[in-house]
Parts: structure tokens; C-alpha cells; sequence
């Protein structure tokens, strides 16, 4: 599990002109690739009078699949240029397709893969994209004595509390950073001299989204 990936959240789609070509660029999160091959054969279907739907897209936390198509442009001028564009944003589990309606002017070699690494560029400002980071979610038990000093530690490492949960005690599901573990562990054992009961729950990733600290699903 690595501790942080970029990926795209939401998809979006952009479109530039080049020498009254048009180019789309829709783009999708995609976690596997049947996801993309299912969305590809989408596109394929929606822009079945297109010039060409070419594609790119990486799959894995490692992006162990990468995939690209040209499909009949020439060889190198449209899926590579793609594809390099989202390994150079440093994303995973994405896939694109861009749609091309020939203008009636050829643009070469060269301005074919300014014209598709464009699109992409303009598909991929259109998306939300995020950065999912390693966390851990901490079971915290403690008494109504000590849940306000707990809620001020929180507070101050500015700490998501997912869940809270009032009987006799109080039970709190907090998110934390992978990485800031051990550190909120102690802060909170000193801060109640030790009166408190703490596990760590499942390992997860989150992203901040909308100015909020989201958990996601792998």
C-alpha cells in the first residue's frame, strides 16, 4: 500500500481546435482495466462517426498497466504522447479517450502530439483530481473526564473524528495520517495521564476533498 498516489476523482471533459480539427478529451477514474476497456467501448460507440478515438490509461498504485492506441493516427503521434502526459502528472487508476474530427488539414508529426497531449491536458483541468494518502482509523475509549483534553489534542492536530459514540463512555473512530500515528498516540496518553483506551482500526485512504478530509474506498 503505498502512503500517497494521485489520482482523478471525478472525470471531466475538455476540447481544443487545432486547425479546425476538433479534439475531446474525456477522462475517468478508472481501478481496473476492465473499467477501462468498458469505458473505451463507450466512447468508441458515442463518437462512432469520429476520425479516431484514441485512448491511454494506467492502472495499478504502481501503475503495473499502461495502454495506449493511436487507433490509425500515425504510429507514436497520439496514444504515447497520452499517455506520457499522465505519467508525467503522476497519476493512477486513470483512462482517456481523445475523440478527433479531422478539420481537412493535416497537422504532422509534430503537431499531431502537441494537438493530443493538449487535449488530455485540457481533459484532465476539467477533472477533480486528488491525492489519496495513507491513514489509519484509531478506535479512542475514554471517560467524559477526559473526552474534552482528547477533543482539544484533536483539535489542535487538526484530526478528522469520524465517529463518535455516547453510552458510559465515549467511543471516537478518528482518521489519522499514517504518518502522524504515533505522535497523537502519546499526545493523547500524556494529555490524560495514561486514562484512556486506544486501537488502531483498519488501515484506509483519504483525500481532502471540498475542504474536508474524506476516507475512500481502495
Amino acid at each position: 500500500m503505498l502512503k500517497n498516489y494521485r489520482t482523478v476523482y471525478q472525470g471531466g471533459e475538455g476540447e481544443i481546435v487545432e486547425k479546425k480539427s476538433r479534439f475531446i478529451a474525456t477522462v475517468i477514474p478508472a481501478a481496473e482495466e476492465e473499467e477501462a476497456l468498458a469505458f473505451i467501448e463507450a466512447m468508441n460507440k458515442k463518437y462512432w462517426n469520429a476520425t479516431h478515438n484514441c485512448f491511454a490509461y494506467v492502472i495499478g498504485e504502481r501503475n503495473e498497466i499502461q495502454r495506449c492506441s493511436d487507433d490509425g493516427e500515425p504510429s507514436g503521434t497520439a496514444g504515447k504522447p497520452m499517455l506520457d502526459v499522465l505519467l508525467g502528472e503522476e497519476l493512477h487508476n486513470t483512462a482517456v479517450v481523445v475523440t478527433r474530427y479531422f478539420g481537412g488539414t493535416l497537422l504532422g508529426t509534430g503537431g499531431l502530439v502537441r494537438a493530443y497531449s493538449s487535449a488530455v491536458k485540457a481533459g484532465l483541468a476539467s477533472s477533480v483530481i486528488i491525492t489519496k494518502k495513507q491513514g489509519i482509523k484509531l478506535e479512542i475509549t475514554t471517560e467524559y473526564t477526559g473526552l474534552g483534553k482528547i477533543q482539544y489534542i484533536l483539535a489542535e492536530k487538526g484530526m478528522t473524528v469520524l465517529d463518535t459514540l455516547y453510552t458510559d463512555k465515549v467511543e471516537m473512530t478518528v482518521l489519522v495520517p499514517a504518518r502522524e500515528l504515533e505522535g497523537l498516540k502519546a499526545a493523547i496518553m500524556e494529555g490524560t495521564n495514561g486514562r484512556v483506551r486506544m486501537e488502531e482500526g483498519e488501515t484506509c485512504y483519504y483525500a481532502e476533498i471540498e475542504g474536508k478530509n474524506r476516507v475512500l474506498e481502495d
